[in-house]
């Protein structure tokens, strides 16, 4: 049954600088089947005991919270939001939440075709694919597995079905420089969208690593230099990407630059960990757990009341909060929830 479309209602969810959040990212697990050197090392993390993790009927309560609140778009993420059994009768019953007016995922895109069906069914076509390289040899270096050959095939199976596809690939010197113009070329006759971010530093390690060479300037720079006409595109004004169109193309470009940081001033953003961890900016700490509040017995009332004292104490960018994280942002990507 496709999530209804109706009017949006103003957000109750505004910080104290005035930007209303109407957006979640909503993780529903920690675990992948992919080892990805940016997201956590290569040894894995000590994944959380299943019975910290929220169950689905916990999700589902705190979705509905959310959008009584004013969220209107969820995002699934995980880890790899395919991997955790239950997933699909979750986001069938998370189609139907009141004032919910769009479901997106993100996927490595292992598990996604399989599901392509009842994802459609459920009104769900809006799909991010994390895709690094178009090398065979690149991708199994970056993730730590060999499964380029299904996953690529499987953008072309989304497409074929009529999903909105965005492909998403962390740039980073030595890993996959050279597969930047080749992506672009893959919007020349499909009508994919291809998202460059900069590298963040949320793998896992001991934050030793330093900032990538490859900001957001120097990936349009590189591009610019074999693309001598370059059309930016008008985005929504909480977008995180600039983007761009190659005259003639059927597909877009964009460029995140999620470690310059450069969007913060709109962003529309909060974030939900698979164990209850709310954030209300990538860089900063957990400023709440809604697991244990639904766990002690809470009130729909005092659950509310916690999302929004800790949105009116958000921080201004994402600086400002990293500097309040007190060096947690090195937590693997897996499990801070993308």
């Amino acid at each position: 049954m496709p999530i209804p479309n109706m009017e949006e209602k103003t957000s109750l969810l505004v910080d104290k600088y005035g930007r209303q959040l109407n957006y979640l990212r909503l993780s529903v697990t920690d675990r992948c089947n992919f080892r990805c050197y940016y997201c956590m090392p290569e040894e894995g993390i000590d994944f959380a005991k299943r019975k910290d993790l929220m169950s689905f009927d916990e999700m589902y309560q705190l979705s509905a919270i959310f959008c009584n609140l004013g969220i209107s778009k969820i995002r699934i993420t995980g880890g790899e939001p395919f991997v955790r059994n239950g997933i699909m009768p979750f986001l069938n019953k998370l189609s139907r939440v009141d004032g919910l007016k769009e479901i997106t995922v993100t996927s490595n895109g292992t598990l996604s075709t399989k599901y392509q069906a009842e994802l459609l069914q459920m009104g769900i076509r809006k799909i991010n694919i994390s895709l690094d390289s178009l090398s065979r040899d690149r991708f199994h270096q970056i993730t730590r597995r060999d499964n380029f050959e299904g996953v690529y095939a499987g953008v072309f199976k989304l497409l074929e079905d009529g999903f909105d596809v965005k492909l998403n690939c962390v740039v980073a010197e030595n890993k996959n420089i050279q597969d930047i113009v080749p992506f672009i070329e893959l919007t020349k006759n499909y009508p994919l969208s291809v998202r460059f971010l900069e590298e963040m530093p949320f793998n896992g390690s001991d934050g030793s690593q330093v900032a990538s060479e490859w900001d957001y300037k120097r990936i349009y720079d590189h591009i610019s230099q074999h693309y001598p006409e370059i059309n930016r595109l008008i985005s929504d004004a909480n977008s995180t990407s600039v983007n761009y169109k190659i005259s003639g193309y059927k597909g877009s470009f964009g460029i995140i630059p999620s470690f310059s940081r450069t969007f913060c001033g709109t962003c529309n953003r909060i974030r939900l960990s698979a164990t209850g961890e709310l954030r209300t900016c990538l860089y900063g700490p957990p400023v709440a757990n809604l697991r244990d509040l639904l766990r002690r017995g809470a009130l729909v009332n005092d659950v509310e009341q916690e999302i929004l004292a800790a949105v009116s104490q958000r921080e201004r960018d994402g600086y400002a909060a990293e500097v309040a994280s007190q060096g947690a942002i090195h937590t693997s990507m897996s499990a801070l929830g993308g």
